[in-house]
């Protein structure tokens, strides 16, 4: 049941007769209203959050990569450009499209469909009320913090040897990435990295009890525009990283593409800095004045 308490409800067959039926609870808010209004109204929850998920991952994903393709259109915005010379052409566009849009109903859609079952078995709570917004909030910090400790280990485990001839090598194609390269992939590598974002919830949830679908669903709009916005190849005077030196953003992944190794995060900059692993000229500049300073430290030492 999405709610406790079906007794003060009327039949209906529309969706606006399932959302009268939730307007008449004045404790849930507008967004618990819809939501409860739509799963009474499905009657069918597998079914659903199927139809849920789906729909969040594919409206989220194009709807953050359309401004991108359209900005590649406008000379204007060149100067923005950060690898300037190399906009995509419509046939890498379109190309990319057609793998994107396979791997999503080949791959990504099974799980998806298959995503309540596995809610009802840990405990992920589809129920209004949502949990409070600093509840959800301190989750959504949780997983941006652990999906991007597990993308940087994976991604950069993607570089070595096989794993990057037979796998990561797919998603390296475009060395100035655009938007719609955020999920051109392997199939395995869809997968792997995959997991941080909807098995981190999960795990997270067999651990301590406590998760709500509303939060997933917030959790991959959030991520989806990560990925899409740090594809995007575009560096602006606004870019979140200016604000947040933390934030890796498209300037940080930017470098990953041109220079094929390093900046393996996702979200943050700190494993790449603390692992001396950023790309390009000013990650090898760091780590030469970091060698310095160790080399002056032993100096002085041994005198």
């Amino acid at each position: 049941m999405i709610y406790h308490d079906y007794s003060l409800f009327t039949n209906g067959t529309t969706f606006a007769d399932a959302y009268s039926n939730f307007a008449q609870l004045p404790q849930l808010n507008v967004l618990e209203k819809i939501w409860g209004a739509y799963y009474y109204y499905m009657g069918n929850d597998v079914f659903a959050t199927g139809l849920l998920f789906f729909s969040v991952h594919e409206f989220m994903y194009f709807f953050r990569c359309l401004p991108w393709a359209i900005i590649d259109r406008i000379p204007y915005f060149n100067k923005y450009k950060i690898q300037e010379t190399k906009l995509p052409s419509n046939q890498e566009q379109w190309e990319c499209l057609k793998s994107v849009l396979t791997s999503h109903f080949l791959v990504e859609a099974f799980p998806c469909w298959f995503f309540h079952p596995v809610c009802k078995k840990l405990g992920i709570s589809f129920e209004v009320p949502f949990p409070s917004w600093t509840t959800i909030c301190f989750h959504l910090a949780v997983f941006f913090v652990l999906e991007d400790a597990w993308h940087y280990w994976f991604h950069r485990g993607l570089h070595y040897g096989v794993f990057y001839k037979y796998i990561h090598k797919q998603h390296h194609r475009y060395a100035a990435p655009f938007g719609l390269t955020a999920e051109y992939a392997h199939p395995i590598e869809v997968m792997l990295l995959g997991f941080g974002t909807v098995g981190i919830p999960i795990v997270w949830c067999m651990l301590t009890g406590s998760l709500h679908l509303f939060t997933v669903c917030l959790w991959i709009t959030l991520r989806l525009f990560q990925a899409v916005d740090s594809h995007s190849g575009y560096e602006f005077p606004w870019s979140l990283h200016h604000f947040l030196p933390f934030w890796a953003g498209a300037d940080h992944h930017d470098e990953h593409h041109h220079y094929f190794i390093g900046s393996y995060s996702s979200s943050f900059r700190w494993w790449d800095a603390v692992l001396n692993t950023e790309a390009g000229p000013a990650g090898k500049a760091k780590r030469e004045q970091k060698m310095k300073l160790r080399a002056e430290m032993a100096q002085k030492k041994q005198i």
